[in-house]
C-alpha cells in the first residue's frame, strides 16, 4: 500500500509496506526511524510559528471587523484556513512516532481540518490574486465598485464550500487502519480508482490551477503597475513577485513528489532505491510546503502598512501599560543617546581646539 498524499500521519504504515517490483519487502527501517524524530520536530516548529502568526492576524482583524473591507475578509479567512490546517499537525506528529490513539471520530475530524485548511489556504490566495487583478486592471467595473465586506463574506462562503467539496472524499474515506502488528494509523481507505483521483486532484488544485490563474492575473497586473510612474507601485510589483515566487518555491517540490508517487501507484519507479529516496524526500518537501502557512501572515499581513498600523492600534488598546512602558523606555534610551552624543561632541570640540 502506498502513502495517501493527503494523510501525513501514514508514514509508519507506508514504510512498513514498501515492496520492490519482485514483491519483496524493502529494508526501509532507517527512513522510518528518521521520520519518527524528524516529522514531530519539524511539525512542532511549523505549528508554533504558524499558530502565533495566523492567530495574531485573526485576532486583529476580528477586533477591527466593523471597518473591514473585502481584502480584510479574505485575509481573515486565509489565516483561519491556515489555523485549521495547523491544528491537525500535532496529531500527525504524534502518529509519526506512535500509533493513532485518538479514535475514529477524531480521525475523520483531523483529516477534515487538514484537507479543509489545505484547500482553503490555496483557494483564498487565488481569490486575493483575482481581487488584485480586478481592482488594478479593471478598476471601473461593477466588482471593483462593490468590494464591500458583505461581498467578501459571500465570496468567502463560496470558497469554504468549494474547499469542503474538494476535501470531502478524504473525510468520507478516513478510517483507523489496524495492522497485523497491532499498529493503528489514521488513513484514507481509498479504492484504486479513488486513490488515483486523489493524487491528480491534489496536483491540479494545489499547483496547476493556481499556476494558471495566478500566472494570468499577475501577467496582466505587473505591466499595468509598471506603466504607472510611482515608487509605491514599484514596491507593489516587487511584493507581488515575492508572493508568487514564494508560493511556487514552497509547493512545487511537494507536488513533484506527489506526482512521482502517482507514477509508483501505476507501476513505474517500483524499486527499493526509488522508494527509499522518495520516502526520505517526501518528508522534506512536505514540511517545506506546510511551512508556507507560517509565511502567509508576513506576506499578506505584516508587509501591508495598513495592517501594521492596525496591529499597533490594537496592541495600544489591549496592553496600554505595556505599550507606555515600551514608549517610556524608548524615550529614555533616546535621551541617553542624545546625552552621550552631546558629551562626545563637547569632548571633541575641546580636544581639537
Amino acid at each position: 500500500m502506498t502513502e495517501d498524499p493527503a494523510s501525513p500521519g501514514e508514514y509508519p504504515d507506508y514504510y512498513d509496506n514498501v515492496t520492490n517490483d519482485n514483491g519483496q519487502p524493502c529494508n526501509n527501517g532507517h527512513t522510518k526511524a528518521f521520520s519518527e524524530v524528524f516529522i514531530p520536530s519539524l511539525y512542532s516548529i511549523v505549528f508554533i510559528i504558524g499558530f502565533i502568526g495566523n492567530g495574531l492576524v485573526v485576532w486583529v482583524l476580528f477586533r477591527c471587523r466593523r471597518k473591514s473591507n473585502m481584502t480584510d475578509v479574505c485575509l481573515f479567512n486565509l489565516a483561519l484556513s491556515d489555523l485549521f490546517f495547523l491544528v491537525s499537525l500535532p496529531f500527525w506528529a504524534h502518529a509519526a512516532m506512535a500509533d493513532w490513539i485518538f479514535g475514529k471520530f477524531l480521525c475523520h475530524t483531523v483529516t477534515g481540518l487538514y484537507m479543509l485548511g489545505l484547500y482553503g489556504s490555496i483557494f483564498f490566495m487565488v481569490l486575493m490574486t483575482f481581487d488584485r487583478y480586478v481592482i488594478i486592471v479593471h478598476p471601473h467595473n461593477i466588482f471593483s465598485r462593490n468590494r464591500s465586506a458583505k461581498m467578501g463574506v459571500v465570496l468567502a462562503s463560496c470558497v469554504w464550500m468549494l474547499s469542503l467539496f474538494a476535501a470531502l472524499p478524504n473525510i468520507i474515506f478516513a478510517h483507523v487502519n489496524n495492522e497485523t502488528n497491532h499498529s493503528r494509523h489514521c488513513t484514507s481507505n481509498f479504492t484504486e480508482g479513488w486513490k488515483v483521483f486523489s493524487y491528480l486532484e491534489l496536483n491540479f488544485l494545489s499547483l496547476v490551477l493556481p499556476l494558471i490563474i495566478m500566472g494570468y492575473c499577475y501577467a496582466r497586473i505587473i505591466p499595468t503597475l509598471i506603466s504607472i510612474k510611482s515608487q509605491k507601485r514599484h514596491k507593489i510589483v516587487r511584493l507581488i513577485l515575492a508572493v508568487v515566487a514564494v508560493y511556487f518555491l514552497f509547493w512545487t517540490p511537494y507536488n513533484v513528489a506527489i506526482f512521482l508517487q502517482f507514477l509508483y501507484l501505476n507501476g513505474y519507479l517500483n524499486t527499493c532505491e526509488w522508494q527509499n529516496g522518495l520516502s526520505m524526500a517526501m518528508q522534506w518537501v512536505e514540511t517545506i510546503a506546510f511551512s508556507h502557512c507560517c509565511l502567509n501572515p508576513i506576506i499578506y499581513g505584516f508587509v501591508g502598512e495598513k495592517f501594521r498600523r492596525t496591529v499597533i492600534k490594537v496592541v495600544k488598546e489591549q496592553f496600554p501599560m505595556c505599550f507606555r512602558q515600551c514608549v517610556t523606555f524608548s524615550q529614555q534610551l533616546s535621551e541617553r543617546r542624545g546625552s552621550v552624543f552631546s558629551r562626545s561632541t563637547e569632548y571633541s570640540s575641546t580636544h581639537f581646539m
